[in-house]
């Protein structure tokens, strides 16, 4: 995606994905330019009623004068319904762009795996899904109703022009060329800067969601003056790259108006010279003066309209980029099924892994692990063993570089990604908490469960006393990242959502870490419960919590060193050993 940003947002050619969607909307679009050209039409009418009350009305009885102000007044009224059903269509058409577009955006988001999150700042594509798509949004509800209107204008009025006074429109049209010319010249420079501009604003965005989500450390260290020192210099930032997009666009815009005002004033001054030696009648004079300053109006607009446009352009090729982005992780063209009834057995065989983001660190190296159904299997190390690697192959957020992964026998790049998650409950170490109800929260283990096995997953997680003490019970906010709950509660959450997916292979990723010492007995309790029967990996830095475990496998350096269970791998007196007696005397 980086590589496309540089070049594809600055063509006006982005702006075909917007039309993507706008089609689909015919009838609205096709009552938009139909209100369009009326509008237009009336509004040219404007100048030819003013011709006819001078040479017509002036020059005959009162109620002439008064026949041709009445058509003046129906001209007015239908330029006046037709703009109001102009706007009407063209806003909801914006509107309803850009919920599809956002709404495309974030599907397509869904399906890419997490590697890209990695190398693409979530905050900087939030960004994109809120100040592109309002961007997205003025282009295709007014930038683009205003430009059409314009160009009609424009056509129209210059035809109507040569049919009044055929001499005149013809040294009006001499400067077109003087007009077009810096406005090509100085949109490719306005156009650069649009996209510059955008970008900045994408930095800011990304800014506030990265120190907002991390207020707590901001503070306790005290770091708001350097912070806020930082956010200074990211919007000055944006100021400075908007004033030079601002002055290239006024520098622009002064040089397309004086031009074309000039060159109406000069047209003017040989039209008068025309009524007076009786080659012209007053109200044919009137009447181009009008539609000159309506044609000058529309192609001055148009100026102002291009730059919008290079911006829509930007933020359209930006949206693009993520809608066209494929996923790494997907199901193959016939995925296989898994077998039925799901057994949960696990195996590695000679995996060898790094991360895309750390290519030069081997998290897995020539690494070999079965797990048979029903069995309880801890894996134990220091930091950056390869631990959690495991749990993010098993789960086919990333494909291994060499050898192969299999669920219940089948290889996981021959399966539908969906079918292996299906088969797996996971509490992470990090429990995420939605912005939601608790109900919702618990739901995410399994969608249609009811109230009853809520609460029967709630008790069993230890979690049921202080969700019936919340204000609204499960109805209850959780508040963003679950900030009305303590961290022992939220893990409990996370706890009772896997055993609510009541799923044949459980991961657990240092399950009780966050609890006290009371709740982590009842919690082990119901994990307890909850392994039996079912393929259990157990990833733990306390090894007092794995002690029970069927065997206990010790990496170092994404390779399986040592395996046993608790008393033999104590015998060893290896890595295992040398980790228990850290850890079991210094809680002695």
């Amino acid at each position: 995606m980086a590589e496309d940003s540089a070049g594809a947002p600055r063509k006006l050619s982005n702006l075909a994905i917007i039309w993507r969607f706008t089609a689909r909307y015919r009838g609205h679009v096709a009552g938009a330019l139909l209100a369009l050209l009326v509008a237009a039409a009336a509004t040219l009418a404007i100048p030819n009623a003013f011709r006819l009350i001078i040479d017509r009305g002036f020059n005959a009885s009162g109620g002439e004068v008064g026949r041709w102000f009445q058509y003046l007044l129906v001209v007015v009224v239908v330029m006046a319904l037709a703009t109001a059903f102009r706007f009407y269509f063209v806003s909801w058409l914006g509107e309803r762009v850009v919920a599809d577009v956002r709404s495309s955006v974030q599907r397509n988001l869904l399906r890419l795996a997490p590697s890209f999150f990695e190398e693409n700042r979530p905050s900087e594509i939030a960004s994109r899904l809120t100040a592109d798509t309002t961007i997205i949004e003025q282009v295709v509800g007014t930038t683009i109703s205003v430009a059409l209107r314009n160009v009609v204008m424009g056509i129209g009025g210059i035809v109507y022009l040569f049919a009044l006074a055929p001499k005149l429109a013809a040294m009006l049209l001499l400067g077109i060329p003087a007009i077009v010319a810096p406005i090509v010249l100085m949109g490719r420079r306005v156009r650069n800067v649009s996209r510059e501009s955008q970008d900045r604003v994408a930095e800011v965005g990304a800014m506030v969601d990265e120190v907002l989500g991390a207020m707590k450390v901001v503070q306790a260290f005290g770091q708001e003056a350097r912070e806020a020192s930082r956010f200074q210099a990211a919007v000055d930032s944006v100021f400075d790259t908007a004033r030079r997009r601002i002055r290239l666009r006024a520098v622009m815009t002064a040089m397309v108006i004086a031009l074309i005002f000039s060159g109406i004033t000069l047209v003017m001054w040989q039209g008068a010279l025309d009524v007076q030696a009786g080659r012209l009648s007053g109200g044919t004079i009137a009447a181009f003066v009008l539609t000159g300053g309506l044609v000058a109006g529309a192609l001055g607009a148009l100026t102002e309209v291009y730059g919008d446009l290079l911006r829509g352009a930007g933020a359209a090729g930006r949206l693009s980029e993520l809608l066209q982005e494929q996923p790494t992780i997907a199901a193959p063209a016939r995925p296989r099924a898994l077998p039925e009834p799901a057994r949960g057995e696990i195996a590695f065989h000679q995996v060898a892994f790094r991360y895309p983001t750390r290519p030069e660190v081997s998290a897995l190296v020539d690494f070999s692990l079965e797990v048979a159904r029903g069995e309880t299997v801890a894996v134990v190390g220091p930091s950056g063993a390869g631990k959690s690697t495991l749990f993010q192959l098993a789960q086919r957020f990333y494909d291994p570089e060499a050898g192969s992964i299999s669920l219940d026998g089948v290889d996981l790049r021959d399966a539908d990604p969906a079918d292996v998650r299906a088969r797996i409950a996971l509490v992470p170490q990090e429990t995420v908490i939605f912005a939601a109800s608790a109900r919702d929260n618990l739901r995410y283990g399994r969608w249609d469960a009811s109230d009853e096995a809520l609460w029967a997953a709630a008790e069993a997680a230890n979690a049921a006393d202080f969700l019936r003490a919340l204000p609204e019970g499960l109805d209850t906010f959780m508040g963003e990242g679950g900030a009305r709950l303590s961290g022992g509660q939220r893990q409990r959450l996370a706890i009772a959502r896997a055993i609510l997916r009541d799923a044949p292979l459980l991961l657990l990723d240092e399950a009780t870490s966050a609890l006290d010492a009371e709740s982590e007995r009842l919690v082990q309790a119901s994990l307890e419960r909850l392994m039996k029967d079912r393929t259990t990996m157990v990833i733990a830095h306390r090894l007092a919590t794995v002690r029970a475990a069927d065997r206990i496998v010790v990496m170092d350096h994404g390779r399986i060193v040592e395996q046993g269970n608790h008393e033999s791998l104590l015998v060893q007196n290896g890595l295992y050993a040398r980790l228990a007696r850290l850890q079991f005397d210094a809680a002695a």
